[in-house]
């Protein structure tokens, strides 16, 4: 296992989080969005917008790059009065991988949601086989349910 470190991704680390992602695509070429000037700007301004407030992000360095990351959201509901957490992304460079990376982004994450909390993570499991075998890897997990993304038009 490598050396690594957790940080809190904070619009000052934007930079760096754009070379991550040009490194992915390096590395897999599969990625669903351009890294041009409308999504820079959007990215920026989510930092300073009062909707991303319940927005937590952790980045994982290696040699002062980042070879990981892990999105996730706070989702408050009247339903029970819980607040629970979404997974939105994480990801890892291929080159890092299964060196305990993700583990350590989700522990970072599980550790903050715990300090807030949150009780329950919810994630969509991406449906690739290596990310199958990750999420069936996390302790205290089960998979239950099935996802569904609908487009609000």
């Amino acid at each position: 296992m490598s050396e690594f470190e957790i940080k809190r991704y904070t619009e000052a680390h934007i930079p760096e989080v754009l070379e991550f992602e040009r490194r992915l695509r390096a590395e897999e070429d599969f990625w669903g969005w351009e890294i041009d000037e409308p999504y820079v700007r959007s990215v920026t301004v989510s930092f300073r917008d009062s909707r991303f407030a319940n927005a937590l992000s952790f980045l994982a360095y290696e040699h002062n790059q980042v070879v990981g990351r892990i999105d996730a959201v706070l989702l408050p509901s009247h339903f029970d009065g819980s607040v629970k957490a979404y997974l939105d992304w994480i990801c890892v460079l291929k080159s890092a991988r299964h060196r305990g990376v993700a583990q350590g982004l989700l522990s970072a994450l599980r550790a903050e949601l715990n300090a807030l909390g949150v009780d329950t993570l919810v994630a969509l499991t991406a449906s690739n086989e290596e990310a199958q075998r990750f999420y069936k890897s996390v302790p205290d997990s089960k998979m239950q349910d099935i996802g569904i993304w609908i487009d609000i038009k």
